[in-house]
């Protein structure tokens, strides 16, 4: 097994001081009430999962059209702000740190399982052609309505407001997402964004939701308050990014122009193109957080020791071991995901996982 001595020294984040160099994977887990409050039980999934440190939220909706999925939290009401106050304090009161993810689904979405059941938005009236699940089984997502100039103005506004709302809700920051086949993807993507106006056609524009969202964002609660996620090349929703020099111009430019703003961390979600990670990493000013798909225990410390990242976010480990610190600290084996109680459900499967004591 590959040492893992690197993800023991002490990290600063923006105005954060880390033990280590783990952190918690946004997992989206389909718990939350049909208000989009969280769950009774978040505060209490979140809070086990304290010792990561850096606690990064399942997506959050910023808005009615930002919900793609049955049962995901929103942070742009009273009560979803009251809500999320539970959670940040349990967080708070066990010494982690946490960062609410703002997640616009765009046309990864169904009207079943929204709460006005209007059409999804997206770039472009281009369906995702993914099936969906709903409340009365699975079904395809539909042709979106595409978002005027305005309404994409509304769009920003809504994480603008969302992000005062986390911060408002205790949170330590947000990240945006802007990764893995969601509405700031399907921007980025040409298959998804066939616009000819100044949010279509060339790698500038396209790119230019996407930094105007971070921009509003830094702007409304701090740069140090502010992360984004990125997934470079990711086919997630039916998506198609180009080919290798395409993609790789894509996100040199995007990536450049979110440089600008200082933003307190970049996620990256990698597929393995490590020549445009390494070029990403040279161009960023502040930390990475880089996690890829299939990574096994021996590998957390891989993109650290390589100089590519700061932060090691866990996804599954994290998940099925909310002492996944202690027991990578202790060398101990890890609990196996149920995967049938990822999404949705109660307590099983979601709080109920034991810690070293219990096993």
């Amino acid at each position: 097994m590959t040492s893992l001595n690197s993800i023991w020294t002490p990290f600063t984040l923006g105005n954060i001081d880390l033990e280590h160099r783990l952190a918690l994977s946004p997992m989206t887990r389909s718990r939350a009430n049909p208000d989009g409050t969280p769950g009774v039980l978040a505060a209490e999934y979140y809070a086990q999962r304290a010792s990561l440190g850096l606690l990064i939220t399942e997506g959050t909706q910023p808005s009615e059209d930002g919900q793609g999925f049955m049962l995901t939290p929103g942070i742009y009401t009273p009560e979803h702000v009251a809500g999320w106050r539970k959670v940040t304090d349990a967080v708070h009161e066990q010494g982690g740190h946490l960062f609410i993810q703002l997640m616009h689904a765009g046309r990864m979405s169904h009207p079943d399982n929204t709460p006005h059941h209007r059409q999804p938005v997206a770039p472009s009236a281009i369906s995702a052609e993914q099936e969906m699940h709903t409340s009365t089984g699975k079904k395809i997502t539909p042709i979106p309505r595409e978002l005027t100039v305005a309404q994409i103005q509304d769009v920003v506004g809504e994480f603008r407001h969302a992000a005062a709302s986390a911060v408002e809700a205790g949170a330590d920051g947000v990240e945006i997402h802007a990764a893995n086949g969601y509405l700031l993807h399907q921007f980025l993507a040409p298959n998804a964004n066939q616009r000819t106006d100044e949010y279509g056609g060339s790698i500038e524009n396209r790119a230019r939701i996407v930094v105007e969202v971070a921009r509003a964002v830094a702007e409304e609660i701090g740069a140090e308050r502010t992360g984004i996620r990125i997934s470079p090349a990711f086919p997630l929703g039916g998506l198609h990014e180009g080919d290798v020099d395409a993609v790789r111009a894509q996100y040199r430019y995007l990536v450049g122009e979110l440089a600008k703003l200082n933003l307190v961390y970049l996620h990256v979600h990698h597929l393995g193109d490590d020549e445009l990670l390494s070029s990403l990493r040279e161009a960023w000013p502040t930390a990475m957080l880089v996690v890829r798909y299939g990574r096994e225990r021996g590998g957390i410390a891989a993109d650290i020791d390589r100089g590519l990242a700061d932060i090691a976010p866990l996804g599954r480990f994290a998940l099925a071991n909310p002492d996944v610190v202690e027991r990578l600290r202790a060398g101990a084996p890890l609990n196996e995901v149920d995967p049938s109680t990822i999404y949705g459900g109660g307590a099983h499967g979601y709080v109920d996982y034991p810690v070293l004591a219990q096993a």
